[in-house]
């Protein structure tokens, strides 16, 4: 079953406001590159055919006046610079990229930038200097994570109303997701909730961390993504699992991944805008002009079979909020 709510936040649905009047010059082809910390944004991906259906819609058509580029480093953060200049060597007119350390690689390059998702707070990180003007040439969709940080908590606390100690699993060599810790740590004192903090750095260190929670079991998980956790969600998900531990995440795909539950920005629709804001680059906008923008669809999705599997009963009031439920 499925219900959507939408939640009007911020500057909107700016972007998706441009006229479709707003054509393509006439003869010239546009280079649009993609960028990742982990697997590339392919035009055949569902992240891909998002972007290359908005711009179609606005007179930008791939293998016509459209080319594609895509990058992703696969895990590996440290190679990010690399592919920005190999982007860069192709002239892309602008990126649309993903994750914290992959908008600072672009910003360094000067590259025209459209962060899709995962970048935390920018001002509060200083990848940009407002969200009205970014400044320099980064522009895309922004993180609220003092809003959603108190959300997710309190769902998590509404699937097990005993809640007292949540674990919070970051990358904590990841600035703009250490932003997005401290403010769920901070809105889980305000909940009354004691915070078992698990930051990570690579893949061993999940040993740890799961080490620690059976050694101080807590009363359920939260994970913030970026590459790592991403990369690594499936261990998360098989501990949770196996200690019977409820689990909420920041975004649709984790619980579409078999993860219990995720409540964040709609995938779909971050990518929409991105490719929005991209329209206006190639249309001779400077993407510091533009603000960024906040979401304004937040589902809740449940996974139910994961639920069944793992013996945990979604209370009827959590079913009731929930915009999509995985059978």
């Amino acid at each position: 079953m499925m219900r959507r709510r939408e939640f009007l936040g911020g500057l909107g649905c700016a972007s998706l406001l441009v006229p479709c009047s707003a054509v393509a010059q006439s003869g010239k082809v546009y280079h649009l590159g993609t960028l990742t910390p982990i697997a590339p944004i392919t035009a055949e991906s569902r992240g891909g055919k998002i972007l290359t259906k908005v711009l179609d819609e606005r007179g930008f058509k791939l293998g016509q006046n459209l080319t594609f580029e895509a990058r992703g480093a696969l895990g590996d953060v440290t190679m990010l610079p690399a592919l920005i200049a190999e982007l860069k060597a192709k002239n892309v007119d602008a990126i649309v990229i993903i994750g914290y350390p992959t908008a600072m690689a672009a910003k360094a390059a000067g590259i025209a930038t459209v962060a899709a998702s995962g970048i935390g707070d920018p001002v509060e990180t200083r990848l940009i200097e407002s969200l009205a003007h970014p400044g320099g040439k980064i522009t895309g969709i922004s993180d609220v994570a003092a809003t959603l940080s108190a959300k997710r908590l309190s769902l998590l606390k509404e699937m097990s109303p005993k809640l007292t100690k949540v674990a919070m699993l970051w990358n904590k060599d990841d600035l703009g997701m250490t932003t997005r810790y401290q403010a769920s740590a901070k809105a889980a004192q305000a909940l009354g909730l004691t915070v078992q903090a698990l930051g990570v750095r690579e893949p061993d260190d999940f040993n740890e961390a799961f080490s620690a929670m059976n050694d101080d079991l807590p009363d359920g998980i939260l994970m913030v993504a970026d590459a790592l956790t991403i990369l690594n969600r499936e261990r998360v998900f098989e501990f949770a699992a196996t200690r019977k531990l409820p689990a909420i995440y920041e975004f649709d795909q984790f619980a579409r991944d078999g993860g219990l539950m995720s409540y964040g920005a709609d995938s779909s629709e971050s990518f929409e805008r991105a490719a929005a804001l991209v329209a206006r680059i190639f249309n001779g906008a400077n993407p510091g002009d533009l603000p960024f923008e906040l979401p304004t669809r937040y589902p809740l999705v449940i996974n139910l079979k994961t639920a069944k599997a793992t013996g945990l009963e979604i209370p009827p009031t959590l079913l009731a909020l929930a915009d999509e439920v995985i059978e």
